[in-house]
């Protein structure tokens, strides 16, 4: 009989599974993973790399200070290898459609400039939610709306061109379920919330610095990105319902 698939070995260490949990909920840095897993630094790093290698964690250089850097969970390669793993178990398993949220949910997106990336996901945010996540984007320094941003976006039936960037402080006062930030340099300075909403990071790359693909690529990391975001809104309403 064959072992367990080797996503199942990868993960099922106690470690690198605390360390892909927290992944889950945001990007974090390596000195973030050892306080919350309680854990030494040459110890985190050595089960990170083993999950980089394995394909179910990703590292990019912060954009906010160069000599540090972010992980993060690559959710579509998790989400591949999982369904593999349970196929090989039984061919009927599959995954639970997603629950219907019994009131809207409240995200705000944060970037620096608020002209690309969290205008992006806003749009992105509320369309693939078919209305049951109410989304906004703010910026810590607002500058206008990138016309490659509009240009990717009227590609994905999402009109742009018509709104205005806003400065995050305009927002300060309004109540958000989850605020998620999508620049490593916003997040040095977003402000608190009222409401203590979850606060979560991504730590995406400016297109704007790039240019021409990179716009292309913003947008398939947040479609992966916002997709499991939803799903994880409905799995904690049934949490919260039982």
């Amino acid at each position: 009989m064959a072992g367990p698939p080797p996503f199942l070995q990868l993960a099922g260490h106690p470690l690198r599974w605390r360390l892909l949990s927290e992944l889950s909920r945001s990007d974090r840095r390596v000195g973030e993973l050892c306080t919350l897993a309680e854990r030494p630094q040459n110890l985190v790093s050595y089960h990170l790399r083993l999950l980089r290698e394995g394909g179910l964690v990703t590292k990019r250089r912060s954009a906010a200070d160069g000599r540090d850097s972010y992980y993060a969970l690559d959710l579509a390669r998790c989400s591949e290898l999982h369904s593999g793993a349970g196929r090989a178990l039984h061919p009927g398993l599959t995954s639970a459609p997603r629950a219907r949220l019994a009131r809207p949910r409240r995200v705000l997106f944060l970037c620096t400039g608020n002209s690309a990336r969290s205008q992006m996901a806003e749009a992105m945010c509320e369309q693939r939610s078919e209305g049951a996540v109410r989304a906004a984007s703010a910026g810590s320094r607002p500058k206008p709306l990138h016309p490659e941003a509009v240009r990717v976006m009227r590609e994905e039936g999402l009109d742009l061109s018509g709104r205005r960037s806003t400065h995050l402080g305009e927002l300060a006062d309004q109540r958000f379920d989850y605020v998620v930030s999508l620049c490593d340099r916003v997040r040095e300075v977003c402000p608190e919330f009222p409401g203590a909403p979850e606060m979560i990071h991504w730590s995406v790359p400016d297109p704007a610095r790039e240019g021409g693909p990179a716009f292309a690529r913003t947008v398939a990391e947040l479609r992966v990105r916002i997709d499991f975001l939803i799903a994880a809104i409905a799995a904690q309403e049934v949490t919260e319902r039982a």
